[in-house]
């Protein structure tokens, strides 16, 4: 090789190093590319214009957000969940532990570490770790949270109720090597709100055949029409109530109303992330009281009612599971996410933990009511209409004489016989 053929040559090795190098720096934000997470965010009212743009929330502005990480071999999980529901399987209610279901199929410790690595990286403070690295809580204000996600956080009008509220622009991504779930709290469009719908002053039916004032049914009249003599109370279980603030006083002003018995020590509030759990005078606390009456009504000798608040739905089921404590668990409330299958990988955890969730129908959500407007109206069917969790609905029921035993029943198909 002539010197100047080793000069052209160590040119072209100049020129492809440069290139390289230049190529590395070009491709290394691709192998870092924004990631969309696997579920939807952005409401259809701000998609379409329905909902009209206001303002910016301010940058300053704390929100609590709940990251969601998905779970691992989803094949086998679905797979153990037929076998464990199918009586003639070997693997027949051989229910996982918490421990068990994280080892199999909760996201890995180091995909975990590296969400709350992204989150704190991002000036986000976390506030909660779930012990099946599903959920990690954190607060961050929104500022970092359109900066993290590649979002703007809005204002906007909402198109069905006399109110504001705040979502993101478009869908969230993140740059991250790890897929995300979800991110709960991005949106205030239709938070959980308690099922009970009260009757007009005075509106009473004059069939009813409970115990109670008017022929109303107590809490025993429903214990003594579906279990009449049985022995069975509940003794050794406990039963898992989504909560809603309430104040323990008006439970024990029901029992004592109507001369039954009440140990205050069997109700037990669980606050969960720092949620504020008073319920100042009023209250309306109408819905807890209800499910907290009824589950210790029907079943006298439960070890404990668990009432779990939080401020959504995400930390309330994310906590049931991890707690694993309750196994029959309930929660009337619905409302309308932004995406079906936000709590699909919790309610797989209860149904392999052999934990069941009963969940109102919303008797209000296949059809609309009268009068219906503002949060006197929530045409929410979720989550009743998961498939990993019981639905239940209104019925009308007649007893056989005040606390007697079940006569008939019919479901609600429109108005209720008066």
């Amino acid at each position: 090789m002539t010197l100047k053929s080793r000069s052209s040559f160590h040119t072209w090795l100049v020129l492809a190093a440069a290139f390289a190098a230049t190529s590395l720096v070009l491709l290394t934000p691709s192998v870092q590319a924004q990631q969309r997470l696997l579920t939807r965010h952005v409401r259809e009212a701000v998609v379409n214009g329905q909902a009209p743009l206001v303002g910016v929330l301010p940058p300053t502005q704390q929100l609590k957000l709940a990251l969601m990480v998905p779970l691992r071999n989803q094949a086998e999980l679905d797979e153990l969940l037929q076998k464990l529901y199918d009586p003639k399987s070997p693997s027949y209610h051989q229910w996982l532990s918490v421990q068990e279901f994280t080892d199999r199929f909760g996201p890995t410790q180091a995909d975990y570490d590296a969400v709350v690595h992204f989150a704190e990286a991002n000036g986000m403070t976390v506030t909660r770790a779930t012990p099946n690295r599903v959920v990690i809580d954190v607060a961050a204000s929104v500022a970092d949270i359109n900066k993290a996600f590649h979002v703007t956080m809005g204002i906007y009008r909402h198109p069905t109720e006399d109110r504001m509220f705040y979502a993101p622009d478009r869908e969230p991504s993140v740059d991250l090597s790890v897929q995300l779930w979800h991110i709960t709290g991005l949106d205030d469009f239709s938070p959980p709100r308690p099922l009970l719908r009260f009757a007009p002053k005075g509106d009473l039916h004059t069939d009813q055949t409970g115990s109670g004032p008017g022929g109303q049914f107590l809490g025993s009249d429903m214990r003594a029409a579906y279990y009449g003599g049985t022995a069975l109370t509940g003794a050794g279980q406990s039963i898992g109530l989504f909560g809603l603030n309430f104040n323990i006083s008006d439970v024990e002003a029901y029992f004592s109303s109507i001369g039954q018995p009440f140990n205050p020590g069997t109700v037990i509030t669980v606050s969960i992330n720092g949620y504020d759990t008073s319920c100042p005078n009023p209250c309306g606390d109408g819905e807890p009281i209800a499910d907290i009456v009824q589950s210790l009504s029907m079943a006298p000798g439960v070890d404990a009612v668990i009432e779990y608040e939080a401020s959504n739905d995400v930390d309330t089921f994310s906590q049931m599971a991890t707690d694993n404590i309750a196994k029959q668990l309930s929660a009337s409330i619905g409302w309308l996410p932004p995406d079906a299958n936000i709590d699909e990988p919790i309610f797989m955890e209860f149904a392999a933990q052999g934990q069941n969730l009963f969940v109102a129908s919303g008797d209000s959500g296949a059809f609309t009511l009268p009068n219906c407007s503002g949060n006197n109206c929530n045409p929410a069917w979720y989550p009743s209409d998961d498939p990993y969790i019981t639905a239940v609905g209104g019925t009308h029921i007649t007893t056989d004489g005040a606390g007697g035993p079940w006569k008939s029943e019919i479901a609600w198909g429109g108005p209720i016989p008066s």
